[in-house]
């Protein structure tokens, strides 16, 4: 993100962000804000103190979060066409006492803070609906909202395959290179979505009975609302079967079968060299070091984790290992090969030949600073998407010329190309107490597969 270079306690100047319009001259000399911080304390000394706000539970009337848009999703070969949309949610516990502008520079670093500053000062950002200046303490109950022409990110084009459908349940066949439920950037271009609208599903109940984490709480405030419940989850770039209950009975039964243990998962993959021809236990823990990143590893203070191994074939270069994951952690089959030395061969995290991979090597357990330096070095290189304000400059300080987005200006990224999307894991069988459902195996997982 670039952030602004303005000192906090210098005059700021009048600037121009946008043709017409104009952010406003603020005087911030000593003087004035001691007497500011005087009239507070003189303020505090004669207020009762207020009872603390509850957050209201449950779902009032025409909440904002029982909007149901999927009938004017308009898909492209299941790419969705950029929309207009307004992000809408709860102030969340960590963002109350903050300043408006605090919060949207430091919780959603897509987009820096000039332009964050012109969106509140335009109406764009919003709270409880009405326009606010940067400076507006968020408070319990607020509801944030931020209206953008919203591009989702390119998912893959390959068809969603139904394994199975009964009144309760559908098993589907996932192509990688697709996220199951709306979270971040991704809302329409999702496994969910796409079923609704294929389908015609509309949202039957409320409850998500899978968790589902990630920081973009703020981008991802409809994901509890669902009518069709996945009881299995699988990374974007993973493909294989995922098991959707049509209601809430059949959700909670695939549930209770999921955490107990009843139902046996494999998983094959393709990973970097010549795998041991034996069974490999890995049963190392494993933690998330960063949540924003989505980032685990083996760590000391990890969660106890298990993953069994055995190769089916080796061509040469690369391995076809059959996985059964016993426990369920995020990234445990792609972290624990990781860890043995053999990483899945287009592994855009776990894989060799990123600059963090000399950080986590064969047979490395991190602690909390060695974590730490990971985390950092992913970040140097992490790209976000690039905004309207955020034009980059070459060697000489020439700034370059993109295409933009007639509609919002901003800066169009190309797409990645269909090599980019999966990874080569796939979820091939599962099987429950009285039910059984596997998938063909991958081109790539064919013996004869080259790369």
């Amino acid at each position: 993100m670039e952030a602004s270079t303005e000192s906090s306690n210098m005059p700021e100047e009048v600037i121009v962000v946008e043709a017409g319009q104009k952010r406003k001259s603020i005087s911030d000399s000593e003087d004035s804000e001691q007497k500011v911080v005087q009239d507070q304390e003189k303020s505090k000394e004669h207020k009762p103190k207020q009872p603390r706000q509850k957050r209201v539970k449950g779902r009032l009337e025409n909440d904002f979060r029982d909007k149901n848009d999927i009938s004017n999703a308009e898909y492209i070969v299941e790419n969705v066409k950029p929309y207009f949309f307004e992000y809408r949610a709860y102030a969340k516990g960590r963002w109350m006492q903050r300043t408006l502008i605090n919060v949207f520079t430091e919780e959603f670093q897509d987009r820096n803070e000039k332009y964050y500053r012109h969106a509140m000062e335009t109406g764009l950002i919003t709270v409880n609906g009405e326009s606010t200046n940067p400076d507006h303490i968020v408070m319990n109950n607020d509801v944030l909202g931020h209206k953008i022409h919203r591009h989702e990110p390119v998912v893959t084009g390959k068809p969603i395959e139904i394994v199975h459908r009964s009144n309760d349940l559908i098993v589907i066949n996932k192509p990688g290179g697709i996220p199951i439920h709306p979270a971040g950037r991704y809302r329409h271009n999702t496994v969910i979505h796409v079923l609704r609208k294929e389908l015609n599903i509309d949202r039957l109940f409320r409850k998500l009975l899978i968790c589902y984490i990630n920081i973009s709480d703020m981008y991802n405030s409809c994901k509890n609302f669902f009518s069709i419940l996945a009881a299995n989850r699988l990374d974007r770039p993973t493909s294989g079967l995922m098991l959707i209950g049509l209601n809430s009975e059949k959700a909670r039964q695939l549930e209770a079968e999921m955490t107990g243990g009843f139902i046996q998962k494999e998983y094959v993959c393709r990973v970097v060299g010549e795998f041991p021809e034996e069974e490999i236990v890995c049963e190392e823990p494993l933690k998330t070091i960063s949540y924003k990143l989505s980032l685990n590893y083996v760590h000391q203070d990890g969660k106890a984790s298990r993953t069994v191994f055995k190769r089916l074939s080796y061509n040469g270069k690369t391995s076809v290992v059959w996985c059964r994951p016993k426990t369920g952690r995020t990234h445990q089959i792609r972290v624990h090969l990781r860890y043995l030395g053999y990483p899945i061969a287009n592994d855009p995290i776990y894989g060799n030949g990123h600059p963090w991979s000399d950080l986590i090597l064969k047979g490395q357990t991190l602690n909390d600073e060695s974590a730490e330096k990971v985390v950092q070095k992913v970040m140097e290189v992490a790209t976000f998407p690039e905004g309207m304000w955020e034009d980059t400059e070459d060697k000489n300080g020439v700034k370059e010329i993109k295409p933009r987005c007639d509609e919002c200006g901003i800066i169009l990224t190309p797409d990645p190309s269909p090599k980019e999307l999966f990874i080569w894991l796939h979820a091939w069988k599962y099987a429950g107490k009285d039910w059984a459902y596997e998938t063909a195996l991958p081109e790539w997982a064919e013996e004869s597969f080259s790369e």
